[in-house]
């Protein structure tokens, strides 16, 4: 989305700067310049139609979707029972205070502190990401070898797959009859 954003500004810039050279820089530069923005626009709209952006956008939209369920699942489901297994600790203020806020009449300085809890918080967040995203691929993984695997007869094996397997079965069989020669 911000990418498809991000191009549509690009291409509207392009166009002012053309609608303003147009006039103050003579007929060479308006030709090249026209070629160029023209030769631009054809590579943006090829981009586009292969599906890369759209691809993108959609990953950058789920992306973001699944960084909300990670984090509502660690502070809403994984830190409560470990907070209710230290006697009521909430890991996200634990923190070191290396000097304490002071106060006076003309003065007037900020708490300084390592938040050790707010790192605990981000580790299981990462835990649950990197532990999520593991049993995408291993899902995704097993899928592809069950259709890539000829001898499966539940899943449809790609043409290519099929052909690759053939020449690899009339390969094998030529270099058994060669052994016997």
């Amino acid at each position: 989305m911000y990418i498809l954003a991000l191009s549509m500004s690009a291409i509207l810039l392009a166009a002012i700067f053309y609608s303003f050279f147009r006039n103050r820089q003579g007929v060479f530069f308006n030709q090249k310049f026209k070629v160029y923005s023209m030769k631009l626009l054809k590579e943006f709209k090829e981009f586009a139609v292969k599906g890369n952006m759209i691809d993108m956008a959609v990953g950058i939209i789920i992306g973001t979707a699944f960084n909300n369920v990670v984090e509502v699942l660690v502070k809403k489901v994984i830190l409560p029972p470990l907070s209710y297994l230290t006697d009521g600790v909430n890991f996200e203020d634990k923190k070191y205070i290396l000097r304490e806020a002071l106060e006076g009449s003309s003065y007037r300085a900020q708490e300084i502190a390592i938040s050790y809890g707010l790192l605990i918080n981000v580790i299981i967040d990462f835990m649950v990401i990197g532990f999520t995203v593991f049993m995408v691929i291993k899902l995704m993984n097993k899928l592809r070898n069950n259709a890539q695997d000829p001898s499966n007869k539940k899943t449809v094996t790609p043409k290519d797959i099929e052909l690759l397997n053939d020449l690899k079965e009339l390969m094998q069989e030529q270099n058994a009859i060669l052994k016997l020669k």
